[in-house]
């Protein structure tokens, strides 16, 4: 049979649905329980299980040397994760940065990154060792303390969970993206979750409310300062879900002569410091914070950034909260206890379920260590029991050994005894016959009786063996605790001032000036307010299209063909040295649009706006400002129609005329006022579109602008004839109308 028709015989047809289904479900359920979810009891995730593990396994303590990573990274890919060597790197990495993690696991020797963002050496450079905490995570492996599993080759074993004596899950906290679901747990105080615990064994049915006095917020290693009001903190603890708004910590600092700079000492978590200061400068070069002059790094091993305010007058309340508003020196740190519980399920906790689900472990790892404890004193006793049979029946046991053929089975027949104590008496040394070590071995078996019988009566006490976790508990509290280094809470927490803050426009410095758009889009805004039929120089090629007068605080608003509008900060505007800057580098304007209408934004206004197709709306100018650069859709348009006009509301009359040269005028109040949409039908055509439209006081008649280079303009006031209900076709105009269809009036 050929091998074609052996494959042909392995094809089994399925729906594609459902073998798509099933690979899907298959990879969703190995990234959540196998990569992205940490587990309650340990707080890791497989990857962080299996460097520790492989360390011990180096025997790299945390008072013996340090060992190269790349050999640790070997160890972790070759036995127990077959995956990419950089990725196990970087796990690695991140649990030695003491500013990424709160309580470190791993000891590193060299560079391993730094609070700017810079990356660790190359693996063959740096070098590493488990630190205590890590030790207090794997105490007990050795003693059936877990239950371990095959390695993915089937070579060896490793631990499904780590034993946990200290409460890793809450205290480093975990981030992680699985399928559908994702994991974010903020670090915390060990000496609280200690606290907190203890409450939890004392008093089995305590309320998270409770559980908050002992755990009031997270501790991060960047230390920072929590301003999240305490009804919010409790209400995320009972749901597992939630934010905590994080500040950097700063003080002022005088420099003399009544004035002061800023010093910010602490950033938030996970914030880069290199980024930060990018942001803060951006926005003083932006002029975004004019109170602001400059930003320093002065940072040594210390974070020290310099904020230097504009004038000695400045609150420095008021540019921090400015700056805690624009820049990462407040974030929120978002809470999802997303983790997987003891049977390996994805469960969103609570700060209480999290608590107890450790606690839970602890009991059950104490009731296994100690069945285990008490399995090993059987077996001693059993041995002991031996040799002091042997002891008591020294000379027939020797001539036993001395004269039978089966030594073992006339021992085990003549002193019935059990085939390890016939083993244990085979394997004696001569020196191990003298009277002293016989008395040694009567000692260690009176002990071992008692040590058996206190096991066994804590075996059958619960609330004996709930002492025990607990006495276990204060122990690791005092070694990680506030009279450590490593332990004295680094988050403080504080209300957030209530400094009012002074809006951006208000910080700008008012100033006129005359805002010049060449027809190319190239922009600037020229000091003082020149007249508007002055000369103005323009690139070659290039020519004027928009000037107008405006202040530094105003807001311009450009529409688009495309039916968008966009906003502009006066103050934003380059120099009027020079040509300008093209004003698709200060919006998102796509290049094959044309720029419609520019103009100031006027509080409270309205402006018509009118599509080819000649249709049109009203629109607030309030509803108009755009917060980004990408713009705010207004006018609905589909190719090939483009809007094409924009011009302010302000008169009781509308004039349309179409390119088929028909006038029609008819009320302003015919047209509605939309927020967004293609709008109402203007005047209607058989063919073209819409050529111009103007807004105007019936009163004072209709007004356009003459041919040729003067500026004469002709208004005519006798409007009977073209007037009419809006949608209409209209009818030709009056004679000496511009052959352009134009009223040239904007």
């Amino acid at each position: 049979m050929t091998q074609s028709a052996h494959a042909s015989e392995n094809i089994v047809e399925t729906p594609f649905e459902s073998a798509l289904s099933e690979r899907y479900l298959a990879y969703a359920l190995s990234t959540i329980t196998a990569r992205s979810l940490p587990d309650v009891r340990d707080g890791l995730k497989p990857v962080h299980r299996r460097l520790l593990y492989a360390m011990r396994l180096l025997k790299l303590d945390p008072a013996a040397g340090f060992k190269k990573c790349a050999r640790v990274v070997g160890d972790v890919i070759g036995k127990y994760h077959p995956h990419g060597d950089q990725s196990v790197y970087d796990a690695l990495v991140r649990l030695a940065q003491d500013f990424a993690v709160r309580y470190p696991l791993i000891d590193g020797q060299g560079n391993f990154g730094n609070v700017d963002g810079d990356n660790a050496a190359a693996m063959r450079y740096t070098e590493a060792r488990l630190t205590e905490v890590a030790r207090a995570l794997m105490d007990g492996l050795d003693e059936d303390a877990v239950d371990f599993r095959e390695t993915y080759d089937g070579e060896d074993e490793e631990p499904i969970v780590f034993p946990a004596a200290f409460p890793n899950l809450l205290a480093n906290g975990a981030t992680g993206i699985a399928v559908g679901m994702a994991t974010s747990i903020p670090p915390h105080y060990a000496a609280e979750l200690i606290d907190a615990a203890l409450h939890l064994i004392k008093f089995p049915r305590a309320t998270v409310t409770k559980l908050v006095d002992f755990v009031p917020g997270p501790d991060f290693p960047t230390g920072g300062v929590l301003v999240e009001p305490r009804d919010a903190i409790e209400k995320a603890y009972e749901t597992g879900r939630g934010s905590f708004r994080l500040r950097a910590r700063w003080e002022k600092e005088d420099t003399g002569r009544g004035t002061y700079q800023i010093v910010v000492s602490e950033i938030p978590f996970q914030v880069q410091k290199s980024k930060l200061i990018e942001n803060i400068a951006e926005l003083v070069n932006d002029r975004k914070l004019p109170i602001l002059a400059d930003v320093r790094d002065e940072s040594a091993e210390d974070v020290r950034i310099v904020l230097e305010p504009k004038s000695r007058t400045v609150d420095p309340q008021v540019l921090m909260e400015s700056l805690f508003r624009m820049s990462d020196l407040e974030v929120r740190v978002s809470l999802n206890l997303n983790v997987l519980d003891a049977d390996r399920t994805p469960v969103v906790m609570s700060l209480r379920q999290a608590l107890q689900a450790f606690l839970d472990h602890r009991l059950v790892v104490l009731q296994r260590r100690t069945d285990h404890r008490l399995k090993k004193i059987a077996k001693r006793l059993e041995v002991l029991a031996g040799y002091l049979i042997a002891y008591l029946n020294l000379d027939e046991v020797i001539r036993i050994i001395r004269e039978e053929d089966e030594p073992k089975a006339e021992l085990m027949a003549t002193f019935k005894l059990t085939d390890a104590q016939a083993e244990a008496i085979l394997n004696m040394r001569l020196r191990s016959l003298r009277k002293l070590e016989e008395m040694e071995i009567r000692r260690e078996h009176d002990a071992l009786k008692d040590e058996q019988a206190e096991l066994l009566d804590l075996m059958g006490d619960v609330a004996k063996q709930w002492r025990v976790i607990a006495d276990d508990l204060r122990d690791v509290k005092k070694r990680f605790g506030k009279d450590t280094e490593l332990g004295r809470r680094r988050t403080d927490f504080a209300e957030a001032p209530t400094a009012e803050i002074v809006p951006i426009e208000a910080m700008i410095e008012k100033e006129p000036i005359t805002v010049v758009c060449s027809a190319m889009g190239w922009i600037r805004g020229i000091k003082g307010h020149v007249a508007l039929d002055e000369p103005l120089k323009y690139k070659e090629g290039d020519e004027g299209r928009f000037v107008l007068h405006a202040q530094t605080t105003d807001k311009l608003l450009l529409f688009a063909s495309n039916g968008r509008f966009y906003t502009l900060g006066a103050d934003k505007l380059p120099g009027g040295r020079g040509h300008g800057e093209p004003v698709r580098l200060m919006i998102d304007l796509p290049n094959e649009d044309a720029i419609v209408a520019l103009f100031v934004h006027r509080p409270g206004s309205r402006v018509l706006v009118a599509s080819s197709e000649g249709r049109g709306f009203l629109a607030e100018a309030d509803a108009l400002i755009a917060s980004t650069k990408n713009g705010k859709q207004v006018m609905n348009v589909k190719d090939p129609v483009r809007a094409v006009a924009c011009l302010a509301a302000e008169g009781d009359a509308v004039a349309v005329v179409g390119d088929n040269r028909k006038l029609l005028v008819f009320a302003l109040d015919e047209v509605p006022v939309m927020t967004r949409g293609r709008g109402v039908i203007l005047q209607r055509y058989k063919g073209g579109g819409l050529a111009d439209v103007t807004v105007f006081n019936r009163a004072d008649g209709l007004s356009w602008r003459m041919g040729g280079s003067g500026e004469r303009t002709r208004t005519e006031h006798d409007l009977a004839v073209w007037e009419g209900k809006r949608a209409n076709m209209g009818r030709l105009p009056p004679k000496g109308f511009p052959k352009n269809n134009k009223f040239g009036l904007r």
